[in-house]
C-alpha cells in the first residue's frame, strides 16, 4: 500500500516563541499557528511557549490541548517559565505577554508595570535568539515596549523589532467596509499612523475599494462626507479597544490574534504588489517622525525585508494627528527608558 506524503516532510520547523502562552490572545492564536494559517499548510513548526511560573499548569493544559488536535505540523511542543529556554534559537517572537489592561488603567500604568518585563526579555532574546529573529510586540503599550525590547538586544537590527498595529487598520476597514456595504478583503491601502493609543490616526485619505470589474475607485470618492471621515470614523477606531474592554470586561483577545496572524502572514510572505500594510517599526525619520520611537506607518515587505512606503501625499489634517500621535510616543519613549534606566 502507498502511503501519503507527511505534512511539511522535507521542511525545517520554525522556532516560534509565544510569551503569554497562558492568556486569551494566545488560545486564539496558537491555533491559528498549528493550522497553518500564518506561516503555510506545509510549514512544520516548534512551538515554545512562555508565561510566568504560576501559569504554568494552565500552560500545560493548552499544550495537551493542542495535541489532542492532532496537528501534523506541530514538530515539537515545550512551555517554560524560563526566557532563556522560550527564546532559544526562535526564528519568530510573538510578545503577547504583559500586564493587561483592565477597565480605567492609564498607560502610564501599564508603561510602569511592562517597562521591565520588556528590558528582560530584550535582553534575553539578544543572548540566545537568532540574530535574524522577527519579533512582534502585542503586549500595550505595545510601540513603546517594542523599543525598550529592541534598546536591551543591541545585537539584534532594530529592524526586527515591530509592534501590533494591524488590529487598529483591520478594526478601520472593518467600518469602512460596513459603511460601503462591501466586503473588507476589497478596501485596501488603510494606513494607521502612530501609537498604538486613541492618538493613532487611521488614516483612508490613500484607500481605495477593489471594485467587482477589477477597477480601483478611491474610498474618499465613494464616502463624500468629511465630517465623517474626519470625526466619527477616526474616533470610533481610535477607541474600539476602549468599547471592547467596557462590553467584555476584558481586551480584545479574538481580534488581536487574527491581527498578529495577519502581520506576521506579511512579514513572512510579503505584501501583495501594489499594496501596503500598516506595522508600528523603530522610524529612521520617514515622513519627517522623529528616529527612535517605534511608530506605525505604511510598509511593504518584500523577502522578510519591511521597508516603509514613502511615497504618500500628506495634507494637513493629517500632519496635524500625526504629531499629536508622535508627540504621545516620544513622552513614552522618555518615561520608560527613565523607568528602566537607559
Amino acid at each position: 500500500m502507498e502511503m501519503e506524503g507527511s505534512i511539511g516532510e522535507g521542511k525545517s520547523p520554525i522556532v516560534i516563541c509565544v510569551t503569554g502562552a497562558a492568556g486569551q490572545i494566545a488560545y486564539s492564536l496558537l491555533f491559528s499557528l498549528a493550522q497553518g494559517d500564518i506561516f503555510g499548510q506545509d510549514q512544520p513548526l516548534k512551538l515554545q511557549l512562555l508565561d510566568i511560573a504560576p501559569m504554568q499548569n494552565c500552560v500545560a493544559g493548552v499544550v495537551m490541548e493542542l495535541q489532542d488536535c492532532s496537528f501534523p505540523l506541530i514538530a515539537d511542543i515545550m512551555h517554560t517559565s524560563d526566557a532563556d529556554e522560550a527564546f532559544r534559537d526562535c526564528d519568530v517572537a510573538i510578545l503577547v505577554g504583559a500586564m493587561p489592561r483592565r477597565e480605567g488603567m492609564e498607560r502610564g500604568d501599564l508603561l510602569a508595570k511592562n517597562g521591565k518585563i520588556f528590558m528582560a526579555q530584550g535582553d534575553s532574546l539578544d543572548r540566545v535568539a537568532k540574530k535574524s529573529v522577527k519579533v512582534l510586540v502585542v503586549g500595550n503599550p505595545a510601540n513603546t515596549n517594542a523599543l525598550i525590547a529592541s534598546r536591551f538586544a543591541p545585537s539584534i537590527p532594530s529592524s526586527q523589532f515591530t509592534a501590533l498595529t494591524q488590529l487598529d487598520q483591520n478594526r478601520a476597514t472593518a467600518q469602512i467596509a460596513m459603511k460601503l456595504g462591501v466586503k473588507p478583503n476589497r478596501v485596501k491601502n488603510i494606513v494607521i499612523w502612530g501609537n498604538h493609543s486613541t492618538t493613532q490616526y487611521p488614516d483612508v485619505s490613500h484607500a481605495y475599494v477593489e471594485m467587482p470589474d477589477g477597477g480601483r475607485t478611491p474610498v474618499l470618492d465613494l464616502i463624500d462626507d468629511e465630517a465623517y471621515i474626519r470625526g466619527t470614523f477616526v474616533s470610533t477606531v481610535q477607541a474600539r479597544g476602549k468599547e471592547v474592554i467596557m462590553a467584555r470586561k476584558l481586551s480584545s483577545a479574538m481580534s488581536a490574534a487574527k491581527a498578529i496572524g495577519d502581520h506576521m502572514h506579511h512579514w513572512w510572505f510579503g505584501t501583495p504588489e501594489g499594496e501596503f500594510t500598516s506595522m508600528g517599526i523603530v522610524s529612521k525619520g520617514a515622513y519627517g517622525i522623529s528616529r527612535d520611537i517605534v511608530y506605525s506607518m505604511p510598509v511593504t515587505v518584500k523577502d522578510g525585508v519591511i521597508t516603509p512606503h514613502e511615497k504618500l501625499q500628506l495634507d494637513d489634517f493629517s500632519k496635524q494627528l500625526m504629531e499629536k500621535t508622535q508627540q504621545e510616543l516620544l513622552a513614552e519613549r522618555d518615561s520608560a527608558l527613565q523607568l528602566v534606566g537607559n
